[in-house]
């Protein structure tokens, strides 16, 4: 019975760590779903963004309140889960504080995180308060209704509690070191818990063991808690902003890439030889003419649905986003959402039927996203811009537009118009080309 707790200790972090490795799994399937792309151009490049963005969180402080506060917020949980690893190592092996030889490095260790704590704590209320409060315009639109607003919410206390945990088992152990009880070494600077350990004050030492233990379990399984649910929450992009942020756009705002397959159909249409009739040559497989645009999220690029789960629901940029901020239905954050949501739908899908996806009668386009959101857009790429992360709403605004168009022939009236004058005209104007200085002419 004396190793029982290490025993337990054991199993919680394998169920915790195996969950998340399942959960990874899951993840990796289902961006794969989408079509390959070429990302590996300008490698360099791409670490530099990566680097300045996701790690130097550079546009994050474009805005600086929301800016600060996120950087205080990041930078606390990755310094202070240093900790954690003393944690695991403490927990498994029956010690306590395992790196307390570091001597007065230790003490600046512990010093700085629990000052990181204190300042995640108020962090995490002020972002309480804007969102519940304050009730910023970005942060109450109707995507946001219902689980996001719930998950944003349960996020915040979550980092809230954890951080109070942290600093109580801090206190107590403060405490039972002011009273040299045995096994709890003289180590570690505390310059926020001390203030705490009062409260403790008269307390026997096994209800302050008791205290300090509750805390100290309690600290660990909700961090085993938090990693699992990052899966379901938009602080997936704690881990998935890396990535996104390396594999990001490079082309310059406003610059579109061709799609391969009009490509191709003009290459072939130019060339005089070939015969788009043809039957395949012997030996090669009768294949189905390529999908023009996107439908569905499998029409999508994997680039695409890995921004979809990386996005943060931060709102910035529907915030800048003139479609949106005139009154129209656009919003490029629910752009992403609705896309993530039906990749997870069809997720759902594959797990239930084994492995295979059966038609299920949805798609993204109409069922998620409809047309009248699609064609407000203007293309003017601000959301582009605005993304802390290096998430690119527009190239599945775009693509499922393309479908729209070249598929099922639904572009609107006035678009209709203006490339049928293009086809017939040589410009967007009702004007033949003969016809057209004839206003230089009037009198």
């Amino acid at each position: 019975m004396e190793y029982l707790p290490n025993i337990l200790f054991v199993i919680l972090l394998l169920a915790g760590i195996g969950y998340f490795i399942r959960n990874v799994g899951r993840l990796r399937r289902n961006i794969k779903l989408g079509k390959d792309v070429d990302v590996s151009d300008n490698p360099t490049q791409r670490w530099k963004n990566m680097a300045k963005i996701a790690l130097g969180q550079t546009k994050m402080v474009v805005r600086p309140i929301a800016g600060v506060l996120h950087v205080i917020v990041y930078l606390g949980f990755i310094i202070i889960n240093i900790e954690v690893l003393e944690i695991i190592i403490d927990g498994i092996f029956d010690t306590h504080r395992i790196f307390a030889p570091l001597g007065a490095g230790y003490d600046v260790l512990i010093a700085s995180f629990e000052v990181l704590a204190l300042l995640v704590i108020v962090a995490v209320s002020l972002f309480w308060v804007r969102r519940n409060i304050m009730r910023i315009r970005r942060f109450v639109n109707p995507e946001l209704k219902g689980w996001p607003k719930n998950d944003a919410d349960l996020i915040l206390y979550i980092e809230f509690v954890l951080m109070v945990l942290f600093l109580t088992m801090n206190a107590a152990d403060y405490q039972l070191q002011q009273l040299d009880v045995a096994h709890y070494t003289q180590a570690g600077s505390f310059p926020v818990s001390q203030f705490i350990a009062p409260l403790f004050e008269g307390m026997s030492v096994s209800n302050l063991i008791l205290v300090e233990r509750t805390a100290w379990w309690l600290h660990i399984a909700g961090i085993l808690f938090f990693l699992n649910y990052l899966y379901y929450s938009k602080h997936l992009h704690i881990l998935l902003a890396f990535p996104n942020t390396y594999f990001g756009r490079l082309r310059p705002q406003g610059q579109f890439k061709n799609l391969d397959a009009v490509t191709q159909e003009v290459q072939l249409m130019l060339d005089p030889s070939a015969d788009p009739f043809a039957a395949p040559a012997e030996g090669e497989a009768e294949t189905e003419p390529e999908k023009f645009g996107a439908s569905d999220v499998t029409d999508l690029n994997w680039v695409q649905l890995l921004s979809a789960y990386t996005c943060t629901e931060c709102g910035r940029c529907t915030d800048e986003c003139p479609a949106n901020r005139t009154g129209k239905k656009l919003s490029p954050r629910k752009i992403m959402m609705d896309t993530r949501d039906r990749l997870e739908e069809v997720g759902k899908n594959i797990e239930a039927n084994k492995g295979e996806f059966v038609d299920d009668g949805k798609q993204l386009l109409n069922d998620y996203i409809t047309p009248e959101e699609l064609w407000a857009c203007t293309t003017c790429s601000a959301c582009v811009q605005a993304c802390p992360v290096s998430i690119d709403p527009l190239s599945i605004i775009m693509d499922l537009r393309q479908y729209l168009v070249m598929e099922e022939s639904a572009a609107p009236g006035d678009l209709n118009n203006m490339m049928g004058n293009v086809e017939n005209n040589g410009a967007p104007w009702p004007f033949n080309q003969m016809d057209r200085l004839n206003w230089a002419e009037e009198k």
